[in-house]
């Protein structure tokens, strides 16, 4: 647990229970159970919501750190709840107005953490790991809409975000670089195979702000599915270029019906040729199953990490639980 100031308040002794996730285009969460003793004890009782950080190492390597947002105490034991350093970006508002033309949308995103965290930096990086190709013109007024809610409606059109520490990596929706594969030896306790038939839509209309008047779509009838149509406003669109560019991103990831394959009810084999720390959403596994009546070889998309502990007793050796879930990526989706 680390102050605001950089200074260590305290060292978990007794680790009890510990969690920690990753997330795709959203703050993730962890979470610890602490048997305190002595000085610790005493150091715990200070803890202050936003004001205090939790830090998580594995193997001695940092993999998860961000504001601690609710602690409890109980009876010997002392809960943590914590949120990755995006969730600040959920506190925070523009901080003044801007209008972008022809721009990528990584830089529009870079643009929003940077003035987001520029009155109160709590210590972040960000990383653009590959443009999205997406181009569009979008608008801000200061003080108006939550950061994090900008950056969610650019995911919605192109861009991925996720938090890996302090670092915001942004990423292009059809992002294939690989980080390990799966098979059905590496998932003993089986799997969960989906189409997500509410993500379906054939026709997309977007309309921009009421000011730019614009109104953008792309798709129609499909000759498998039929028509589903969705209409939604993003009132940051200012051009139609940046509408259509919109329409089109999320048509790429609505059809055909999205796959998802879910491991969060299991774990994944300790045996697999994975490393943890690299399983970062955005990135991509490739998956091999035939062990449901749905069979899956393709390369799919991390969108969510869990990561969690018990420590062990006499009865309990405790051990530790790794699950992903993954959906087909934008490239997958388009192909």
């Amino acid at each position: 647990m680390v102050d605001r100031n950089g200074a260590t308040v305290t060292e978990a002794e007794v680790l009890a229970e510990c969690e920690w996730t990753r997330e795709l285009d959203e703050f993730s969460s962890a979470r610890v159970v602490i048997n305190p003793s002595g000085n610790c004890c005493e150091r715990l009782a200070n803890i202050e919501p936003w004001r205090h950080s939790l830090h998580i190492f594995r193997d001695g390597a940092a993999v998860w750190n961000g504001p601690i947002v609710q602690p409890e105490w109980r009876w010997g034991q002392v809960e943590l709840f914590a949120a990755d350093p995006l969730a600040w970006l959920d506190r925070r508002v523009p901080h003044e107005s801007i209008r972008f033309g022809d721009s990528d949308l990584t830089d529009i995103a870079s643009w929003l953490i940077e003035d987001g965290f520029a009155p109160d930096d709590p210590g972040h990086t960000v990383v653009v790991a590959g443009r999205t190709g997406v181009n569009g013109g979008r608008a801000y007024t200061r003080n108006v809409g939550q950061t994090l809610d900008h950056l969610r409606d650019l995911a919605d059109t192109g861009l991925d975000f996720t938090a890996v520490g302090s670092t915001i990596i942004l990423l292009p929706e059809d992002f294939r670089e690989s980080v390990g594969r799966l098979t059905d030896a590496d998932l003993p306790e089986g799997l969960v195979v989906a189409k997500d038939g509410s993500g379906l839509v054939t026709r997309w209309i977007i309309a921009g702000s009421e000011e730019s008047g614009v109104m953008e779509e792309d798709g129609g009838r499909d000759e498998y599915y039929g028509l589903l149509e969705r209409y939604e406003e993003q009132t940051s669109i200012t051009s139609a270029a940046s509408a259509l560019g919109a329409a089109r991103a999320k048509r790429r990831a609505s059809l055909p019906a999205p796959v998802f394959l879910d491991t969060q009810q299991v774990t994944i084999s300790p045996d697999a040729a994975i490393d943890v720390p690299t399983l970062v959403p955005g990135w991509c596994l490739d998956v091999t199953t035939t062990s449901t009546c749905k069979t899956v070889a393709q390369r799919l998309k991390i969108s969510g990490l869990k990561v969690s502990e018990k420590g062990g007793s006499e009865s309990d050796p405790g051990g530790e639980s790794v699950s992903v879930q993954l959906a087909a990526s934008g490239a997958e989706v388009a192909a």
